[in-house]
């Protein structure tokens, strides 16, 4: 198998992180992967997340195991490999420097906007479940690795102008813009985790990007709450973020 370059894309939950899965999936360099250390995360914590028993079934739940899978032989051949992380996840031994060789960026979406879209699948969401700061630890570890801020991508701005972003994106990722990022036939896939069922209806069913956001939610206070402890981090990586 040949080298391929590598690209962790560091995201919180329900945050346009399927649908740029499925945009990088529509290259046809490129070999994507859904939340590798779900099932590790899963085993540490038994978070009682939806399908989870499922989730542990299907997955190899042990971290450095990921790890060396994430960082070995890609097994699509692929130029490029694009895997999707959900920063949540990383509570266990490994964190993005066990990861060598990988180009990270950073997926970012205001946190009322993310307890809405948890709140209309009836999930119940604590601070930690949005991962910014992890997200942040991550952020500071590679800005000071490579002496200068990884690509921070807010969902707002590419929902606002998906073209433009991409092709920012995938500059300073140092790879080639694809116009075919921007569409991608409906339906699941076989790179999607065994949790599509649950969680990816609405991409499923997508066949490019969504409209520009919808004006702030209206939350709970408990909702609110939970909003408010995750908005320093969200609003110290917004500072960074790329600008169509």
């Amino acid at each position: 198998m040949t080298d391929c370059i590598r690209i962790a894309m560091w995201s919180g939950p329900r945050n346009l992180s399927r649908a740029m899965m499925r945009s990088f999936g529509s290259r046809a360099d490129t070999h994507v992967t859904d939340e590798p250390f779900y099932g590790a995360y899963l085993k540490s914590t038994g978070d009682p997340q939806p399908m989870a028993d499922d989730v542990l079934a299907s997955m190899d739940c042990d971290w450095q195991s990921v790890a060396r899978s994430m960082t070995g032989p890609n097994p699509a051949d692929t130029p490029i490999w694009y895997q999707k992380h959900m920063a949540h996840h990383m509570v266990g031994p490994i964190a993005h420097d066990d990861l060598p060789g990988l180009r990270h960026a950073f997926l970012i979406r205001d946190p009322a906007r993310v307890i809405a879209s948890y709140a209309a699948k009836r999930v119940a969401v604590r601070p930690d479940h949005l991962g910014t700061d992890k997200q942040v630890e991550f952020f500071d570890r590679e800005a000071d690795r490579l002496g200068h801020a990884p690509p921070v991508i807010d969902s707002a701005d590419m929902l606002g102008d998906p073209a433009a972003m991409l092709q920012k994106l995938c500059a300073l990722l140092g790879i080639e813009w694809d116009p075919a990022m921007l569409s991608w036939e409906a339906g699941l896939r076989p790179t999607d985790g065994i949790w599509a069922s649950h969680w990816y209806d609405a991409v499923a069913a997508s066949t490019g990007f969504g409209a520009p956001d919808k004006p702030q939610p209206e939350l709970t206070s408990e909702a609110q709450s939970v909003a408010d402890a995750c908005r320093p981090d969200y609003d110290y990586l917004a500072q960074h973020r790329i600008k169509a």
